[in-house]
């Protein structure tokens, strides 16, 4: 009984940032008749599925505070069919400019997102941009997660494991697996310094994508 107690109130929780677009764990409280406490704990939850984020904001001399929102997993977690549209547009393309046209649009579509990506990922670290590319994968729905691997160096960081847990094209990726090509394109294209390769695919029926990024060796001339 209180499992489904804490469902129905997190459904509720989502359903009030679907509707008003945003929300503070106060403004939430008050609108379920909840203790602040109890809807914190809520929303920490929620946080850790993905399904919602906040950004702060400082509000005079007091505390930041976080103004809470769906992500697009969230989003998700509500009935609609924009992926069966998307499908029947792709195969309605397909039927008018072939099926090669198509997968040569979507790689399009890919390297343009790579050019987006490069842009916001910025020029930093190797860990601040791959960090940055997990951030910006979760906020796509993704459930992305990225950590470093232990290199024998010590101090060095030079190789690290991105992990998507969720696929938001699946339905896409179904009817033109090319796109997960595209993905492992895009990856290698914002690293270019890095060797990327796919190590999980859940289109093999695994239960998540995954990806080793391992920054290249510079190659040292002999004289």
């Amino acid at each position: 009984m209180m499992q489904t107690q804490q469902t129905s109130t997190k459904q509720d929780i989502l359903q009030f940032l679907l509707k008003g677009g945003q929300g503070t764990a106060l403004e939430l409280a008050e609108s379920l008749d909840i203790s602040a406490q109890a809807i914190r704990r809520h929303l920490k939850d929620l946080e850790a599925e993905g399904v919602i984020q906040y950004r702060s904001v400082q509000a005079g001399m007091g505390r930041p505070q976080h103004i809470y929102e769906l992500t697009s997993l969230g989003r998700d977690r509500f009935p609609n069919r924009y992926g069966d549209f998307a499908i029947s547009f792709l195969d309605t393309l397909a039927e008018t400019v072939g099926r090669e046209q198509v997968i040569s649009i979507l790689r399009k579509q890919w390297q343009r997102k790579a050019t987006d990506y490069r842009r916001l990922m910025g020029a930093g670290s190797l860990q601040e941009r791959v960090t940055k590319l997990g951030e910006l994968r979760r906020a796509e729905g993704y459930m992305a997660e990225c950590y470093p691997v232990e290199s024998v160096d010590v101090g060095m960081c030079d190789r690290f494991v991105l992990m998507e847990h969720n696929c938001a094209i699946s339905n896409v990726a179904e009817t033109f697996p090319s796109v997960c090509g595209n993905e492992l394109e895009m990856f290698a294209a914002v690293l270019p310094d890095c060797i990327v390769e796919r190590t999980h695919w859940i289109i093999d029926g695994e239960q998540r994508c995954g990806y080793s990024i391992a920054k290249r060796k510079s190659l040292v001339s002999s004289h």
